[in-house]
This record gives structure tokens, C-alpha cells and sequence, in this order.
């Protein structure tokens, strides 16, 4: 008779990043969408080479454009991600992202409650519009119920406004309501400044990561992050 206990290793907690990405039309100009995704896949190459210990990074992106909000990439841990370049084209559909986002979010099959909160990252260079393009309020709704959300509320939140025509309001109010107080919206007027702010998300996350008290949510100094600006 085998006298020795049985051990299990427990699993590593999941750190969940969530990207959600414009790719509206107006994001095939200027090099934008191009730039969005070599940044997204610089940024999972770098989650790929952690070394994890208590907290196993895990990403997600969903994408608003033509057709409404999709699950670009479902969430998965990052170490087994192939990246699949996004596509620009439509209108910017902001407020069904935010509900697919925190569906993602408060679904316990997908982020159970012992993992740790999340970081969710919204990037857009536009106003928010309904499906056939027409400026709409509908995100409203979508966004307070995002953030009042149990779950959300709890996540370090970013934004990045991608030029001039960035909706700079709803990309502010988006960062409401969470435990780090005075998170700027970024702002990239140049194609590198993108790539330099998911350098900044990627510090941030990997700093939790190996943090001993990760859902102590902060964000790194991003004062070696040259050229970004913030509002």
C-alpha cells in the first residue's frame, strides 16, 4: 500500500490583460493599425518570456470596427499565443466593446476569483459611433455599467488616445473609478508613440506580475518612456 500523500501543485493564478483595440477605418491611415498590431505582438513576445511564478499573465483582445465588437483573441495565457494581425475598416462601435468586455470580465469560468484583477487597456483614435457610423451616446450606458461592475471596478485601467480626433472625454472617463487615482489618457500623435505606450502597459503588467501582492494595483513610472504625452 502506497503510504505517501498525494500533493498537488496548485495553478498559477491568472493575471488577465485586456486590450480593446479601435479598428475603425480611420485607423488604416497614417500607418495606425500597423503600428497597433506590432505593438500587441511586441507586447505578448515580452509576456512570453516571464518567468511566472504566483501570477500567469493572460490576454485578451477585443476589437471594435465593421460588424460591431468581436473577440479578437479570447483569453489565453499569453505563453501559447499566435498573434493574428487585426484589420481596420467601419465605424467605432465604442459601447459594444465595453459589453463584451465586461462579460469577459465577470465571467468566472474565464477569470475565476482567485485570480488577480485585471488590467484592461482601451486604445482609439476616434469619436464613438453606432454601427453605421452615426455619433451616438449608446456607450454611455455600456461604460457605467462597466465600471460600477464588482469585478471592473477592481481592474487597473489605461487609455490611449491616438491623435487629434480621439474622443479625449470618454477615453477620461473610461479611467474613472479605480484604485489608482490620476491616470492620464496617452496620447500618440506618431506612429512610434503607440508602440512606446504598449512598452509602458507591458513594464506595468510584468512589475505585477512579480509583485508579491499583485492586485495592489499601480502602474510603473513611465518617465523612461520618451515622447509620449499625456492629458
Amino acid at each position: 500500500m502506497n503510504r505517501f500523500k498525494q500533493f498537488t501543485v496548485s495553478a498559477a493564478k491568472k493575471m488577465p490583460v485586456i486590450i480593446l483595440a479601435d479598428v475603425s477605418g480611420s485607423m488604416s491611415v497614417d500607418g495606425k493599425i500597423e503600428t497597433l498590431n506590432r505593438a500587441i505582438a511586441e507586447m505578448i513576445s515580452s509576456f512570453q518570456e516571464e518567468e511566472y511564478a504566483g501570477a500567469e499573465i493572460h490576454i485578451a483582445v477585443v476589437t471594435f470596427g465593421q460588424g460591431g465588437a468581436k473577440i479578437h483573441l479570447p483569453l489565453q495565457v499569453a505563453s501559447g499565443v499566435e498573434w493574428t494581425d487585426m484589420e481596420a475598416i467601419g465605424s467605432t462601435p465604442m459601447g459594444e466593446a465595453f459589453e463584451v468586455v465586461q462579460g469577459i470580465v465577470e465571467d468566472k469560468n474565464q477569470i475565476a476569483s482567485r485570480d488577480y484583477h485585471p488590467t484592461i487597456v482601451l486604445v482609439s483614435d476616434g469619436q464613438p459611433t453606432n454601427r453605421t457610423g452615426h455619433l451616438t451616446d449608446e456607450w454611455k450606458q455600456p461604460l457605467q455599467e462597466l465600471l460600477n461592475s464588482s469585478r471592473a471596478s477592481k481592474a487597473l485601467r489605461l487609455s490611449m488616445a491616438i491623435g487629434a480626433d480621439a474622443d479625449y472625454e470618454v477615453l477620461k472617463e473610461f479611467l474613472q473609478n479605480q484604485q489608482q487615482q490620476d491616470i492620464p489618457v496617452f496620447r500618440a500623435d506618431e506612429a512610434h508613440q503607440i508602440r512606446q505606450f504598449f512598452r509602458w502597459v507591458t513594464l506595468s503588467v510584468t512589475s505585477r506580475s512579480r509583485s508579491v501582492s499583485p492586485n495592489t494595483v499601480s502602474i510603473k513610472d513611465f518617465g523612461n518612456v520618451e515622447d509620449l504625452e499625456m492629458f
